[in-house]
C-alpha cells in the first residue's frame, strides 16, 4: 500500500464496508472542494498537494470513521493551506465539520515569542477542541502518521524536531486513544529520525535473527494451538517482533546489547468469551512457569482508555521469557484501532454517558490547561498524563484511581478531590500507617487522614509526581505567601507612619492620599501595595515620602533643596536592594558575605533587611517571601573590610601558627581572631580575618596553600 495512490473511490468504498447505508454525497463534495482550493499546490516531494489529504481521509476511512470525519480529512488544510475560509467551509458543509476542521488548524496566524510558547498554545487549542469533539484528534493523528511517512523530504533540523513532538505528544496521544497499532508506527517513524544509528543497529540485528525469530515463532504458535485444541478452547494464535522503539526502550532500560534480549516476540491469543481467556490464561499458567510480578489482569481492571486484554510473562522452551496478551475479538478491535472501534457516535458531537470513563484523563487535560499559564508547566503537564505507565489504587470505598508510576500518597490525595490534598496529614495503605511521601503500588488500598486545620507543606514539592498536585500545592503556597507578605507590610508600614503620628486605618479610611500613592506606585489596591512592601519590592520610606510630598506647600517644595540621604542608615557601603532604596540593611553574621559573592536579602521584623551569601544554609530555612534580591555596588564600599572565618588544617609541627600568620600578613589582610587544637597529628587553626573582596580572599587562600604543611582551607559559615 506505500506506493499505491489513493483515489476518491478508494476512500468512498472504505466508508462503504463499515457503512454500507452511508450517504457517500458529503465526502464526493469534500473532494471536489479541497481539490479546487488546492489546485496548483505541489509538496516537497513535488506530489500534487491534494495527495496529502486523500490520504489522511483513506486512513481515517481504515479505522471505521463515517463520513462527517472522512470529509474533515479531505477539508483538514484547506483553512490554513489555501484562500478558503472557515466560512467558506461552514456555508458548504454546514457548523459540525467547519468545527472540526477548526479545531485540526494551527495556530499560524498568531505569533509567539519562541517555539515552545507556540507549542504549547497549539497544544491548548488541541485539547480544547478535542474536548469538545473528539474527531478533532483523529484527524490530527491521521494527518500526522501521514506527514511522518514522508519526512524524508524534509531538511534534517526539522526532521529531528517534527519527530520529538510525535515522539512527545501525538504517540502517547494515540496510545491514550487506545490506538496502539497506530501509536507503535509513529514511535519508530520518530525513532528512525531521532537516533537513526540505534535504528540502524536493531534493524540489522533483526535481520540477522530473522531465520530464527522465524522458526521459533511458527513452532510456538503451533505449540500453543494444539494446547488449546487439547482443551476445546476455540482460538487463534499469532506471534509478532515488538516494534523497534519498544526493543530500544528495553535495551536503554536493561543496559543489555540485542542479542541479550529474549522477549523479542511477543505472542498473544484471541479467544471467544471472557471467560476463555480465565481459561487460556489457567492453560499457559499449567504448562509455562510464570515470572511472579509479570500479571496484569487488564479484564477485570481495564485501563483509562478502555482497553481490556490479560497479559503473563512465563519462562518458555529454552528458558527463554516468553509475552503472551489474551483477549477476546472485540477487546481485539479496541485494541488495535481504540476509540475507534468503539465509537458509537461515530458521528455524534456529544459524549455519550458510557464514554466518560474513557475520557477522564482527557478531562483532566482540559483541567490542566485553564490552570497551567506556564508554557513550560503546561508542556511538562501534558506530557506526564499522556505517558501510560499507570498504577491503580483503591480508595475504602472501592473507587478506582489511576496515576502515573512513581505517585505518591499526595498524588492519591489530590486526585480525590483538592480539599482532600490540602488537608491532608496522613494516610494507611492496606490498613498500615505509611509516610506520604511513599510511592503507590497496584492494588493498594489507600485511606487518606484529614484534618480541616491542616494545610499543604512545601516539602511535598520534592515528590509528587501528578501536575494537578504540584500545581496545587504552589497554587496554596502562593496564596498563603501573598497573605503572609500582606501582614508584613502592614506592620511594617503601620510603624513606619506612627514615626510622623499617622495612622494606618485612617489613611484607608479617608483614602484620597492612599488612592494617590496606589496610582503612582502602579498598584491595583490597598493589599498588592502591602504586599509588595511584605515582599521588599517597596519600602515603608517610598509611602510616608510620597504622603509628605502631597501635603507639602507648592512654594516650599519649589526652593526647598534635595532632602540629603540619611546619615542615620546603618546599611554598609557598596551594597544596594535592587530598584529600591530607603531600606535599613546590615550583614548576616552567619555566612559573612563579601564584595564579589552572591547574595540574597532577608526581611526581618522591624530589623530592615539581612545580607546573606546566596548559599547561606540559615537562609535556605526561611519564609521565601521575605526575600529580596540584592547585589554589590561596584561604586561604593572601597577601601572597607569584611569579617571572614576561616579554617585552615595542617600537619602538625612546631612553628607552624608563625608560618600561616606570616602568610596571612603577605596576603595583606588583618587578623582579629585565632584559635588552634591539635588532635590525630593534625593542626586545626581558625581565623577571623578582614579582606577587601572575594578576589582578596582568594588571594588569601593562595598563600596558604603554599605552605606545603597545609592540607585544606575553607571558609566557614556560621
Amino acid at each position: 500500500m506505500a506506493n499505491r495512490i489513493i483515489r476518491l473511490q478508494d476512500i468512498v468504498e472504505e466508508v462503504q464496508k463499515h457503512h454500507p447505508e452511508a450517504d457517500t454525497g458529503l465526502i464526493e463534495k469534500a473532494y471536489i472542494f479541497s481539490a479546487k482550493a488546492h489546485e496548483g499546490q505541489l509538496r516537497l516531494s513535488g506530489e500534487p498537494y491534494l495527495s496529502h489529504p486523500l490520504e489522511v481521509a483513506y486512513h481515517l476511512a481504515t479505522l471505521g470513521l463515517g463520513p462527517v470525519t472522512v470529509s474533515t480529512g479531505l477539508l483538514h488544510d484547506t483553512v490554513e493551506d489555501s484562500a478558503a475560509t472557515l466560512d467558506d467551509v461552514e456555508e458548504y458543509f454546514g457548523e459540525e465539520v467547519a468545527d472540526v476542521v477548526n479545531g485540526v488548524t494551527k495556530i499560524g496566524q498568531l505569533v509567539f515569542g519562541d517555539r515552545q510558547t507556540q507549542q504549547a498554545e497549539y497544544i491548548r487549542k488541541m485539547i480544547l477542541s478535542m474536548s469538545h469533539d473528539i474527531r478533532v484528534l483523529l484527524v490530527k493523528l491521521a494527518d500526522r502518521v501521514h506527514n511522518m511517512r514522508t519526512l524524508g523530504i524534509m531538511e534534517p533540523a526539522k526532521q529531528r524536531r517534527i519527530a520529538r513532538e510525535t515522539l512527545d505528544i501525538y504517540a502517547p496521544l494515540a496510545g491514550r486513544l487506545g490506538m496502539f497499532r497506530l501509536k507503535a508506527e509513529l514511535e519508530d517513524l520518530s525513532f528512525f529520525y531521532l537516533a537513526p544509528g540505534a535504528y540502524r543497529q536493531i534493524q540489522e540485528g533483526l535481520a540477522r535473527k530473522k531465520g530464527a525469530l522465524e522458526k521459533y515463532n511458527q513452532d510456538m504458535c503451533q505449540f500453543l494451538r494444539e494446547q488449546l485444541e487439547e482443551h476445546h478452547i476455540k482460538g487463534e494464535v499469532n506471534g509478532r517482533v515488538k516494534n523497534f522503539y519498544s526493543i530500544y526502550r528495553k535495551l536503554q532500560a536493561q543496559q543489555i546489547t540485542l542479542d541479550e534480549l529474549y522477549d523479542l516476540l511477543a505472542f498473544r491469543i484471541i479467544v471467544e468469551t471472557v471467560q476463555e481467556c480465565y481459561e487460556t490464561l489457567g492453560v499457559i499458567h499449567a504448562i509455562f512457569r510464570p515470572v511472579p510480578g509479570r500479571l496484569k489482569d487488564y479484564i477485570g481492571m481495564p485501563k483509562g482508555n478502555m482497553y481490556q486484554s490479560i497479559h503473563t510473562t512465563v519462562i518458555g522452551q529454552g528458558g527463554e521469557r516468553l509475552e503472551i496478551q489474551i483477549r477476546t475479538r472485540e477487546m481485539h478491535r479496541v485494541a488495535e484501532e481504540g476509540i475507534a472501534a468503539h465509537w458509537s457516535y461515530k458521528e455524534r458531537r456529544a459524549y455519550h454517558e458510557k464514554d466518560a470513563k474513557r475520557f477522564t484523563w482527557l478531562k483532566q487535560m482540559v483541567d490542566l490547561q485553564k490552570e497551567l499559564k506556564n508554557p513550560q508547566e503546561l508542556l511538562e503537564g501534558v506530557r506526564l498524563e499522556l505517558y501510560p505507565d499507570e498504577v491503580y489504587a483503591f480508595t475504602p470505598t472501592g473507587d478506582v484511581k489511576e496515576l502515573p508510576r512513581g505517585a505518591t500518597l499526595v498524588d492519591f490525595a489530590y486526585a480525590i478531590h483538592s480539599e482532600v490534598g490540602d488537608q491532608c496529614t496522613g494516610a494507611k495503605v492496606n490498613g498500615r500507617m505509611v509516610p506520604l511521601r511513599t510511592e503507590l503500588q497496584n492494588g493498594d488500598t489507600v485511606e487518606i487522614i484529614t484534618s480541616p486545620h491542616h494545610t499543604p507543606s512545601r516539602d511535598w514539592l520534592q515528590f509528587v509526581k501528578t501536575t494537578k498536585a504540584r500545581h496545587k500545592i504552589r497554587q496554596y503556597l502562593k496564596v498563603a505567601e501573598r497573605e503572609q507578605s500582606v501582614a508584613l507590610g502592614k506592620e511594617l508600614l503601620e510603624r513606619e507612619l506612627r514615626k510622623s503620628g499617622i495612622s494606618l486605618q485612617k489613611l484607608v479610611k479617608d483614602g484620597d492620599d492612599l488612592k494617590q500613592i496606589i496610582q503612582d506606585l502602579s498598584f491595583v489596591g490597598v493589599d498588592d501595595l502591602l504586599a509588595a512592601i511584605g515582599h521588599g519590592k517597596v519600602s515603608p520610606g517610598q509611602v510616608t515620602g510620597r504622603l509628605a510630598r502631597l501635603h507639602a506647600p507648592a512654594v516650599e517644595e519649589e526652593i526647598l533643596p534635595e532632602a540629603p540621604v540619611s546619615k542615620a542608615r546603618e546599611e554598609p557601603a557598596g551594597l544596594k536592594i535592587k530598584d529600591l532604596d530607603d531600606l535599613l540593611m546590615r550583614l548576616a553574621n552567619c555566612c559573612q558575605p563579601i564584595p564579589g559573592d552572591p547574595i540574597m536579602g532577608y526581611i526581618t521584623r522591624g530589623k530592615g533587611v539581612t545580607i546573606h551569601r546566596a548559599d547561606c544554609p540559615y537562609l535556605a530555612s526561611t519564609e521565601t517571601f521575605r526575600h529580596i534580591p540584592a547585589e554589590w555596588d561596584g561604586a561604593g564600599g572601597k577601601n572597607k573590610l569584611y569579617p571572614v572565618k576561616i579554617q585552615v588544617i595542617t600537619v602538625d609541627k612546631p612553628g607552624l601558627l608563625a608560618d600561616i600568620t606570616s602568610a596571612l600578613k603577605t596576603a595583606d589582610v588583618n587578623v582579629t581572631k585565632a584559635s588552634v587544637e591539635t588532635r590525630d597529628n593534625k593542626g586545626m587553626a581558625q581565623f577571623t580575618i578582614q579582606v577587601a573582596d572575594q578576589n582578596h580572599l582568594e588571594k588569601v587562600f593562595g598563600a596558604l596553600k603554599r605552605l606545603k604543611e597545609v592540607i585544606s582551607v575553607r571558609r566557614m559559615t556560621g
